[in-house]
């Protein structure tokens, strides 16, 4: 009998580690859904524990750090609670949220043959993997992305390195992975130069873009991840 730790097992352990300590700019904070939540870390793992009870090798896509509505609140990324009990069957019952990056990218699952499918293929996860607010001129707290901002950039890099570092001790296929984002993609390139984590970067659109401002060529972008995926 096996009784080493499944694929699943291996990203539970991961989160339930997570914690930032370090710096950061004024103005800016970290959500980490994994504390603030009481239901986040038991709805993720029925999450992992479903879809990855194996240890097949996967391929990465990578996004940027979660967003508050998104990962922020279910602990899986590009999943908010739509998503995650109309098609994946797991129910949160102290938290509602709408993402629209979950929307186009279970637009994606839904095309390759949904979340069993595409969970066996592929890991999705970020190189800051807790979601990154800050407060704006209207005296609100809304989304941030890490490279939003140099010296915050410069705060979380060491931090980055490490969470992709412990990526990669996953069954994870590193000689190709899948960015979303032009400019996610940019700043990962300069970390991969320097701590040489990855082969290929393959570069998308990000799901949010697509679906803030693409909507219109919507299909033509679906197609496009459905094609790049497969190689």
């Amino acid at each position: 009998m096996n009784n080493s730790p499944t694929f699943g097992d291996q990203v539970v352990a991961f989160n339930k580690q997570l914690a930032y300590t370090g710096n950061l700019p004024d103005g800016f904070a970290v959500i980490n859904p994994f504390i603030e939540n009481p239901e986040t870390i038991p709805t993720m793992e029925r999450f992992y524990h479903k879809f990855y009870n194996d240890n097949k090798k996967r391929k990465f896509i990578i996004g940027i750090n979660p967003s508050r509505h998104g990962a922020g609140i279910t602990g899986v990324p590009f999943t908010d609670t739509k998503r995650l009990k109309h098609v994946c069957g797991i129910e949160m019952k102290t938290a509602y949220s709408h993402e629209p990056s979950s929307v186009y990218l279970y637009d994606v699952i839904e095309q390759y043959g949904g979340p069993s499918a595409f969970y066996s293929d592929f890991y999705i996860n970020s190189p800051f993997p807790l979601a990154i607010t800050r407060h704006n001129e209207h005296n609100r707290w809304i989304n941030a992305n890490y490279y939003d901002d140099k010296a915050l950039f410069e705060a979380l890099k060491p931090y980055m390195v490490t969470t992709l570092k412990n990526h990669l001790r996953l069954p994870i296929d590193a000689s190709k992975v899948y960015v979303l984002g032009k400019k996610n993609a940019a700043f990962l390139a300069k970390i991969n130069a320097e701590e040489h984590l990855f082969g290929e970067l393959v570069i998308l659109e990000h799901p949010r873009f697509i679906q803030q401002y693409k909507s219109r060529e919507k299909a033509d972008y679906l197609l496009k991840y459905l094609s790049l995926l497969a190689t």
